[in-house]
């Protein structure tokens, strides 16, 4: 058994002026127990919770890794197939960045506005 420190705050919040609508709360740590290993865990907590839980967590991980991918380009066919035979913790290797998919992902997720602007740098680009 061995003790597990986790720590929290909410962070400041503040409106579009600036003006601070929320002030910072905390930090706050507490520790608790939990299992030295996989196995003590499981005996301390059941299997069915410590199953849960990773499984929650390599939901978070997957999830990291998606929106990334997305950013840079992939399509859900790419992505699949990049991420379809992870294996939990081990590290999935990097795609390779395709700048013009990149470019479109962050295009078609902007705001109307930073889409315009996008629109008028490009063009500036290639008139020189």
């Amino acid at each position: 058994m061995e003790k597990l420190i986790v720590e929290a705050k909410v962070p400041e919040k503040k409106d579009n002026s600036g003006r601070v609508t929320r002030k910072q709360l905390g930090p706050v740590s507490i520790t608790v127990q939990t299992g030295s290993t996989a196995a003590e865990s499981i005996q301390m907590f059941g299997d069915k919770a410590v199953k849960s839980n990773s499984d929650g967590d390599w939901v978070v991980a997957l999830q990291s890794n998606i929106r990334a991918r997305l950013l840079r380009g992939e399509n859900a066919a790419q992505i699949q197939e990049a991420l379809g035979s992870a294996k939990m913790g081990v590290a999935v290797k990097g795609a390779k960045v395709d700048p013009v998919q990149a470019y479109l992902a962050l295009f078609a997720s902007a705001s109307p506005e930073k889409q315009k602007e996008m629109l008028r740098e490009l063009q500036t680009k290639a008139t020189k």
